[in-house]
């Protein structure tokens, strides 16, 4: 039967190491936490998913989970001692040579997401076990992962897919893409929606059926410009460090949406004065919060 102090001291050390990395995470300003696999799949959309059955999997290509992931390290060292039972009774049935079912994972690329068996998972990395035993669910995605990924890191990647498809897509030599670049995710898809949007209206005074093209240009002149001149005149970049003239347009659109749900007659001009006044307050906030992701590791 394992020694009660070595499994106590095995999780002792293992603390201590999701302590040092929660400092050195501090100083690099590095997220300390395992990924989460809702934030993930949310923003790479996986479009199938297979159940691949029983794999031996390596340990060291998990980095993440799916219910469990403040509760570790990234590295997956526990980081409460409320896990300190459970995470001891699986290092005990290490050492006694006891079998331990399965962990459950899902797939994504080369890497795993646990879905159950997280203290197994931990107490496997801390120990230096190089595989394990997993029941594996693969999901597709067009948008790789690499190893070390943060998720800021991700956003950029899915990002720059979705600019990519919607050139493949359409083509806008007929818009300065050279301006219009956007940094969050879902903002390319949403601008195709305004551009749909506005031609649509634009068809209903109209005998034939606008292109794609011509609602495109149309909804730039008519649309995006104003906007982005109202911003300009209420100098709302400057509120907004590391972020685009297009970031700020598609946020003061929807602003001014929010608006015209109880004022009607709210303009453009209205809506970019009342983000001044509003965003205006926690300028500092947006500062500080800009020079830690520029220093923090890319």
């Amino acid at each position: 039967m394992a020694d009660r102090m070595i499994v106590s001291g095995d999780f002792d050390e293992a603390r201590r190491r999701a302590q040092i990395q929660k400092v050195l995470s501090t100083f690099r300003w590095k997220n300390p936490d395992l990924l989460s696999f809702y934030e993930v799949t949310k923003l790479i959309k996986p479009d199938a998913q297979f159940y691949k059955g029983m794999q031996t999997i390596p340990v060291k290509n998990i980095i993440g989970s799916e219910n469990r992931y403040h509760d570790f390290s990234a590295a997956f060292y526990p980081k409460s001692h409320i896990l300190q039972h459970r995470w001891e009774s699986i290092d005990a049935a290490r050492l006694d040579d006891i079998p331990l079912p399965p962990i459950s994972v899902y797939k994504l690329g080369d890497w795993y997401f646990v879905r159950d068996g997280n203290h197994r998972v931990s107490v496997a990395k801390a120990k230096g076990q190089e595989f394990i035993d997993a029941e594996v669910v693969e999901l597709s995605s067009k948008i790789p992962l690499e190893e070390g990924m943060t998720m800021n890191e991700l956003k950029r990647r899915v990002v720059a897919y979705e600019r990519e498809k919607f050139i493949e897509q359409y083509h806008p030599t007929y818009l300065p893409m050279d301006k219009i670049v956007f940094t969050s995710p879902g903002s390319y898809p949403e601008m195709v929606n305004h551009i749909l949007v506005h031609k649509y209206y634009a068809n209903e005074h109209l005998d034939r059926e606008l292109s794609f093209e011509e609602g495109a240009v149309s909804w730039y002149e008519n649309v995006y410009r104003p906007i982005v001149d109202a911003l300009d005149k209420e100098h709302l970049k400057k509120l907004f460090p590391g972020c685009t003239e297009a970031d700020i347009y598609m946020w003061l659109v929807r602003r001014w949406d929010e608006m015209k749900r109880t004022d009607a007659y709210a303009t453009q001009e209205a809506a970019a004065h009342d983000m001044k006044e509003s965003e205006g307050k926690n300028r500092f906030k947006r500062w500080f919060l800009y020079l830690r992701q520029r220093l923090s590791r890319k």
